[in-house]
């Protein structure tokens, strides 16, 4: 499958009031203490902690990547939790159990409403495989609220994703239209970028008559943030306010995705470069330049996801390969491998960095170093301290530890999380 098209479909990113610290002043560097959530089933071997509120609530998708999977179908049979504490809550699937649920860049709120996109039982009649987890079942957005999961209304097409829920219950996402893209070289549905808010889906205006578009995150204020393009191309990075779309400078024509928005209006997300890709924030709307974050040491590509309101900014790095190279933490102007600010007792390498709680608490990936499941990919949260790291884990593993999972998990993470359109 053209990983352009997962671009388009898959890119699937609640926070309380508190006194916003300017990024000009000083954030004081930290350690953390870091836990293992392990994985929803003992036979698994994936699982990636996507969004997290200000209890620490995590967001976590969970599932098995067989090493014979071919490049583009992601991990099934696959479900979502909701992490709180040791408890793993099995959020389900609008299909019954025997279908699967994802969340791309899932979203979870103060109140525990969580959002994501789950298969039905009825086949896609266009082959569309929105889920792309191999079954070609129509995939739905849905809401999960007081232990009931339901499915959203799309813009009349088949379906939609959701990825993101603020604190005030409005959920950005993407939907299907009953019309068919006729430029694009693959069957697809024009999909629209929406606001659903008590359960209807708003459209959101696309820039430069863009046949798509895709609603990554939502602040509380109702700010939305994403990307308009068309079915292969993410063309720009976009606000939305007011009905209003507004777009966000990139770096010459090589695209920009907008993934994460703080209360204060600071965006977060990458700019294409020549080859490559970079973590990049825009202030807000009205700012003439996108500053770049650039990349670690040793790394080719980064990508910011999440930005608290402290301007406490982490993503994740790739080397030259694409593959998943290091979490990160952005501030103070500095970009840190979170591996440096992990104890070495944590036993997990961190590869990725998705969402950042206003508790400072992360929440991501990482490789596990030894024991029975070393190799495997585990979600965690990281919790600040104020106490010295001491010994890291990037002291006891200065290079990539070996992962278990298959040699063709690049792509289909890329894929997955919509990365192809600037990996090529």
């Amino acid at each position: 499958m053209n990983t352009l098209r997962q671009l388009r479909k898959f890119w699937i990113l609640s926070v309380t009031t508190v006194v916003l610290a300017c990024l000009s002043d000083a954030v004081a560097q930290t350690s953390y203490t870091v836990t293992d959530l392990g994985i929803l089933r003992d036979d698994w071997n994936l699982s990636c902690a996507m969004a997290v509120n200000n209890h620490g609530w995590a967001l976590t998708q969970n599932g098995f990547l067989p090493n014979n999977s071919p490049s583009g179908v992601n991990p099934v049979p696959a479900r979502d939790t909701i992490n709180i504490g040791e408890l793993k809550i099995d959020l389900g699937s609008l299909g019954g159990p025997n279908t699967n649920t994802w969340m791309n860049w899932g979203g979870i709120n103060d109140r525990g409403q969580a959002v994501g996109i789950s298969e039905t039982l009825v086949p896609d009649p266009d082959g569309e495989d929105v889920c792309a987890l191999g079954t070609g079942l129509t995939c739905r957005p849905f809401l999960w609220q007081d232990g009931q999961m339901s499915a959203l209304p799309t813009l009349g097409g088949n379906n939609g994703q959701a990825s993101d829920i603020n604190n005030r219950g409005q959920i950005a996402g993407t939907a299907e239209t009953t019309d068919i893209e006729s430029t694009c070289p693959f069957m697809a549905h024009i999909s629209l970028p929406v606001i659903w808010e008590e359960g209807k889906p708003q459209p959101l205006p696309t820039v430069d008559h863009d046949p798509d578009g895709f609603a990554f995150a939502i602040n509380d204020l109702g700010q939305a943030v994403g990307y308009s393009g068309t079915c292969t191309t993410a063309l720009h990075a976009v606000l939305w306010q007011g009905g209003t779309a507004l777009p966000l400078p990139g770096i010459g024509h090589h695209g920009a995705i907008a993934q994460g928005i703080n209360n204060q209006g600071q965006i977060v997300g990458l700019v294409g470069a020549a080859g490559t890709f970079y973590a990049a924030l825009w202030q807000n709307a009205t700012v003439d330049a996108v500053t770049t974050l650039g990349t670690l040491p040793g790394d080719f590509a980064a990508l910011a996801t999440g930005i608290n309101s402290r301007g406490q900014v982490v993503g994740s790095t790739m080397n030259s390969s694409f593959n998943w190279s290091h979490a990160f933490i952005w501030q103070n102007g500095v970009m840190t491998d979170l591996n440096t600010l992990f104890p070495a007792s944590s036993n997990l390498f961190a590869t990725m960095a998705n969402k950042i709680n206003e508790r400072g608490q992360i929440v991501g990936m990482g490789t596990v170093l030894s024991g029975p499941h070393a190799g495997d990919t585990h979600a965690f949260p990281a919790t600040p301290v104020n106490a010295s790291v001491g010994t890291s884990v990037a002291d006891v593993a200065p290079t990539h530890p070996k992962s278990n999972l298959p040699a063709n998990v690049r792509q289909q993470f890329l894929q997955r999380f919509g990365l192809g359109r600037f990996a090529q």
